[in-house]
């Protein structure tokens, strides 16, 4: 098959590494994949160069940014429309809001025989502004009219958009956001590292992979370290992530005398990450805006228990008393009292690692997502 996927931008984050193992995992197959994608500048690091894959075509637009920009969008548009025309791909798979309004219109206009999208976060969410929410919904929906297929990389995603009305039920298909997870089942603490990052032996760490962003939940996950280190005098937080809060963050830890015990590990290339969880006890991620979190999903391959907020995809990953603690959006004193419980048994945290770990091995293989996908394509364009 001739398969393009478009994105806004290859940031590191998990809508493109999702995109990237796809790619990958359809070129093993022997397919002709390309890759179209926007711009990635910024604090958040180019995915593509810090990962190995094998070598495909990649077009950039640079009208295709996240933005709302008429101007841009416009050009994006008729740039896509043109390519898709000209090269007369199969599929073309869309995946981020941006991208995928106007990669699908583009598509549809072109004419291509089956047009796809993922959803892996939601564009409209409580926290946004309700105008917005309503362009985002209407926009949503029109575009949804121009595809044959809608993939979630949760339940809570297809919940969401149904009660949206973006598209019926029938629509939608859940496929896990598979991601490379051999390296967190086998991972094992390195000391060296953890002395490098400035971290103390014989002491608890509680974890947080984030981009350091709104949203990203570290206005609650500030406040409630703070909370648990004064009840655990051993506990350090160890911050993997990158971005514009690092400064002001940086700043609130001092104030509060906590410096000594905040380790930034900074921006970290996807295939490193499994190292640093392997140096966690608990891993909290507070962030307000998911999809499906990755680094829980990574935590529990790495045997460790997580604590998040009950919202979107979250309570799939973290089964409440079996894997971590959902708490309450917002509710930090649960976060707390839930980082302390497990920080003082340690065999019930061991427990919920384990849990997790099994979970996470049946379910998130990034194979089984390429796998899935290739089956969806083939499927429907055997019937046409």
């Amino acid at each position: 098959m001739k398969i393009c996927h478009v994105i806004t931008r290859m940031i590191v984050g998990g809508a493109q590494e999702n995109t990237l193992l796809t790619i990958v995992g359809h070129i093993k197959k022997g397919h002709e994949v390309v890759l179209i994608t926007g711009p990635s500048p910024g604090p958040e690091g180019e995915l593509l160069k810090n990962s190995k894959f094998p070598e495909f075509e990649i077009i950039e637009v640079p009208g295709l940014v996240r933005e709302l920009d008429p101007v841009r969008d416009c050009s994006a548009y008729r740039q896509l429309k043109k390519i898709f025309r000209e090269r007369r791909f199969d599929v073309v798979h869309t995946h981020s809001s941006k991208a995928g309004i106007l990669g699908r219109a583009a598509a549809w206009s072109a004419k291509v025989p089956f047009i796809v999208h993922t959803v892996h976060g939601q564009a409209f969410h409580p926290y946004e502004k309700f105008w917005k929410n309503l362009l985002y919904i209407n926009a949503e929906r029109w575009a949804a009219k121009r595809c044959h297929k809608i993939y979630a990389v949760a339940q809570a995603m297809i919940e969401q958009c149904v009660a949206a009305r973006i598209a019926p039920r029938d629509r939608y298909k859940l496929v896990y956001s598979g991601m490379e997870i051999c390296d967190f089942l086998n991972s094992v603490p390195e000391p060296e590292l953890g002395r490098k990052l400035g971290i103390p032996e014989k002491v608890k760490v509680i974890g947080a992979v984030a981009r350091l962003f709104p949203l990203k939940g570290y206005e609650y996950f500030l406040p409630a370290a703070q909370a648990i280190a004064n009840v655990c005098p051993d506990v350090h937080f160890l911050i993997v992530g990158d971005g514009p809060l690092r400064e002001s963050m940086t700043s609130q830890i001092e104030r509060t005398g906590l410096a000594g015990r905040f380790h930034f590990a900074g921006l970290v290339p996807p295939g490193e990450v499994y190292r640093y969880l392997a140096l966690t006890d608990i891993l909290i991620h507070l962030s307000v805006r998911e999809g499906l979190p990755r680094c829980v999903v990574q935590a529990l391959a790495s045997g460790k228990p997580a604590i998040g907020f009950q919202l979107d995809g979250t309570p799939e990953v973290i089964i409440d008393g079996q894997t971590g603690y959902c708490a309450p959006p917002e509710d930090v004193r649960t976060v707390i009292a839930s980082a302390v419980h497990l920080l003082c048994n340690p065999e019930l945290a061991r427990k919920m690692g384990e849990n997790g770990r099994q979970m996470v091995a049946k379910k998130f293989d990034w194979h089984k997502m390429a796998d899935i996908l290739e089956e969806e394509y083939q499927e429907h364009l055997r019937w046409r």
